[in-house]
């Protein structure tokens, strides 16, 4: 105890008051301001007060009043809030005593602070929302949150009104400790079909000068069928709690009834939301009050607990229950999400709000003043709203592919010495948004292939990646629409959609085309698709698959050409020239000429570049006049590919000379009785088998016949058998099955043709070995025939003479 103390003590034990005086002034007074003449009141004059070293004595309260000891007066030293002071208890002073000192004397002044109409009336929430049955019955009861006006008095809250009044009314009631309540009646009945949702307006306005007022929105929405509302077993309940009773704390019991059966006779217990339903929990199905939440003696003594009562219908009865709160002590910030998102898009705007938090401090002026930051190096920021609230919102630009989520830390201290805070750690995850295209590995491809290759052949693959996520990153390739010397695209290449694998669609010739290029599109699977393209080059190389081709001499069918060589002809004498060309590019159209075979081989050569045909000695008489050369042309590709021509060379000064050597046609004799030979061979061969053919099938007939006779005079039933797989067609067929023949015959016997079809099933035709040879023969005789340097058919030939 101070010196203060010990002296307020020693004077009280003296009895020396000796007087006292009372002020009432209004709160809110400006600093400076009058409120009495204390000297003058008292009867002290202003040398008493200097001499006795008057001053005040207030206590351990805060001091709102001071003493000027020049002019006897009392100033109100710092603004009087009567509210904050005393709260809901009137009459509101401050007492205090004045002391003076040789002889000590003290004096008590009471100041009286009354109210002022200052603050309005107001609702805890904007608005209550209640779901009622249109089977309610009138005069039906519905709590309604009342508004709180700290003011007293006149000042205070007055009275309540309801707009509209068409089917609810307001019954105001005060209860004993002056407090007024307001209940919602019903008192016209609800037609669902008529009117499905009403919508309220309560007003509450206070008896000050001017009147203020506040208002609370109220949505009913009107249901079905259910008509009896629950009761509770009474109206008003009444529980004590300590503050610092452990969280679950059964603070008590309610009850109600509902007379109906089944679900619309099933009791659900629940609080509205208010600031008590943050600190208490009612059992929705037993009734019992629990405690959820810290309560603190210091900023509430009593709760109003609103119990709303209903059943599965959406009747309701409404209950109170009152808990008085035992003082005790403590208390730190205390954070609450209200709100947040767990997946914020890459693309928000800046300053989307993210997280809605309510930081409450149950304690009280510095210490209750609550600071909140983040932690450093995020895209968010504090944006500070009203009622303790807080939001997160964005600061900067959000890219999931830099960050895929953000551990956001929010600490909150208080202003208290020591510092008290709390923190609480969010994370959020950055979902993806499509704003990245693919991006194929290079800006255009080349590619190459060799010509003659297996359509569907891989040529090679393009790749791309999107560095979005998921469905966003999946890629997909698509060949664009184009064409190559007026023919789509898609007819030379195909693009597989998932891997990038361009494949052949067709054999490509590099004799028609050379390269040529389209291009492929990337596409992502997000919404819209976002894409890219590229350039594929693709190069066809050259194969040697084209033989040379002999332009000159023309080789026909029905007429021979011969190049006349005078028997005057020098050394180098230029007999013709072979000319070739291969379609071929490269070294793969490079050609040489080889002097294959000759009549005389000494006598002409050819120009292994140029196909000239030249002597290389002097011609003689001895020299025959006709003479045939076989030129071999050949390409440089590996490996090579080579071309024949025949030259014929008619060695005479004159065409008489010439004619009567190619007009010798005994080769034609000779082709002929070739022919006759195969063809008499043939015949009999065909007679053959068709003479074995008759044969059997009439030993076949005269063997089933004579059978049938032997069983005929046995007098034994007559069983028909058919061996395996046999089928006897009209009763008389004895063929296993069904064979086809197609018979192909054209004027040249050497062409004509027999093929033998399967069967329907798959048994084996076994022919007779002994004509295998026959048929080898006949097949080997018709490659000789077919041979173009047979000398069957040369003699066939036509001998034309030019020069």
């Amino acid at each position: 105890m101070g010196w203060k103390g010990m002296l307020f003590t020693l004077m009280l034990f003296l009895g020396a008051v000796h007087g006292q005086v009372s002020y009432s002034i209004p709160e809110e007074m400006s600093k400076g301001a009058l409120i009495g003449n204390i000297a003058q009141d008292l009867g002290i004059s202003g040398e008493r007060l200097k001499s006795g070293k008057a001053r005040i004595y207030t206590g351990n309260t805060e001091e709102y009043i001071e003493l000027k000891r020049e002019k006897g007066v009392l100033l109100i030293k710092d603004r009087i809030d009567r509210e904050s002071l005393c709260g809901q208890t009137m009459p509101c002073a401050l007492d205090f005593q004045m002391i003076l000192e040789n002889p000590m004397e003290f004096y008590t002044v009471t100041v009286e602070i009354t109210d002022i109409n200052d603050n309005p009336p107001t609702f805890e929430k904007s608005e209550m929302k209640y779901e009622i049955a249109e089977s309610a019955l009138t005069g039906a009861r519905f709590l309604l949150d009342k508004a709180i006006d700290d003011d007293v008095g006149i000042n205070g809250l007055s009275s309540y009104t309801l707009k509209p009044s068409d089917n609810f009314a307001l019954k105001t009631i005060t209860r004993g400790d002056g407090n007024k309540h307001v209940e919602m009646v019903l008192q016209k009945p609800l037609d669902r079909e008529k009117l499905e949702h009403l919508s309220l307006i309560l007003i509450a306005v206070d008896g000050g000068e001017p009147q203020l007022s506040g208002t609370m929105q109220i949505d009913i929405t009107v249901l079905d069928v259910n008509d009896n509302a629950p009761v509770c077993s009474k109206p008003e309940y009444k529980a004590s709690v300590t503050e610092n009773a452990p969280l679950g704390t059964a603070i008590t019991t309610v009850r109600a009834t509902d007379i109906d059966k089944g679900n619309n006779g099933k009791v659900t217990y629940v609080i509205p939301k208010s600031t008590a339903a943050n600190l208490f929990q009612i059992d929705a199905d037993s009734g019992v009050l629990t405690l959820i939440g810290n309560i603190d003696y210091e900023k509430r003594r009593i709760y109003e607990v609103d119990v709303q009562v209903s059943d599965q219908g959406g009747l309701s009865d409404a209950c109170k229950v009152f808990v008085d709160v035992t003082d005790v002590n403590d208390n730190p910030p205390n954070i609450n999400i209200m709100s947040k998102s767990n997946t914020v898009s890459e693309n928000v705007k800046h300053g989307t709000v993210v997280t809605m938090l309510n930081v409450q401090d149950p304690d009280s002026n510095e210490n209750g003043k609550v600071t909140c930051v983040l932690n450093e190096n995020i895209p968010f920021a504090i944006k500070i709203t009203t009622n303790n609230f807080i939001t997160i919102v964005t600061e900067s630009d959000l890219d999931r592919e830099r960050s895929t989520e953000y551990n956001v830390t929010v600490t909150c201290s208080d202003e208290g010495v020591p510092s008290l805070s709390s923190s609480v750690t969010l994370t959020l995850q950055i979902s993806d948004v499509n704003d990245n295209p693919p991006v194929f590995e290079r800006s255009s491809y080349e590619a190459y292939i060799v010509e003659n290759n297996t359509p569907g052949l891989s040529i090679f693959t393009v790749k791309a990646t999107d560095s979005d996520w998921n469905q966003n990153a999946r890629v997909s390739y698509i060949l664009e629409d184009s064409s190559v010397n007026g023919v789509p695209v898609s007819s030379y290449v195909s693009v597989s959609a998932d891997s990038g694998v361009i494949h052949a669609v067709r054999s490509f010739d590099y004799e028609q085309i050379k390269d040529f290029h389209f291009r492929v599109k990337a596409q992502d699977g997000g919404s819209p698709p976002l894409s890219s393209n590229v350039t594929v080059k693709i190069m066809i190389q050259d194969q040697n698959d084209n033989a040379p081709q002999v332009l000159y001499p023309v080789q026909t069918g029905g007429s021979l050409v011969a190049e006349m060589v005078p028997r005057s002809a020098d050394v180098g004498y230029l007999v013709t020239k072979v000319v070739a060309v291969d379609v071929d590019s490269g070294q793969n159209a490079w050609l040489s000429y080889k002097l294959q075979k000759a009549t005389d081989r000494a006598l002409f050569e050819v120009g292994l570049q140029n196909g000239e045909v030249r002597t290389i000695r002097q011609v003689t008489d001895k020299d025959a006049v006709k003479q045939r050369l076989t030129v071999i042309v050949e390409d440089n590709g590996q490996p090579s590919r080579s071309a024949t021509v025949i030259v014929n060379v008619a060695v005479a000064d004159s065409f008489p000379e010439v004619l009567s050597e190619f007009t010798d046609f005994t080769h034609d004799k000779e082709y002929n009785e070739n022919l006759t030979f195969y063809l008499v061979l043939a015949l009999a061969v065909v007679s053959f088998l068709f003479i074995t053919c008759v044969v059997v099938i009439i030993s076949v007939k005269i063997y089933r016949w004579r059978q049938s006779r032997i069983l005929y005079h046995s007098n034994l039933p007559v069983i028909p058998y058919y061996p395996p797989r046999y089928s006897d067609t009209l009763g008389t067929g004895t063929l296993p099955h069904v064979y086809n023949y197609e018979v192909c015959r054209t004027t040249d016997s050497r062409k004509s043709d027999c093929k033998f079809g399967r069967a329907g099933s798959q048994n084996v035709l076994i022919m007779d070995p002994s004509s295998t040879g026959t048929m080898q023969r006949i097949q080997s005789e018709k490659s000789i025939l077919d041979e173009p340097d047979s000398p069957l058919e040369v003699r066939r030939s036509k001998i034309s003479i030019m020069r």
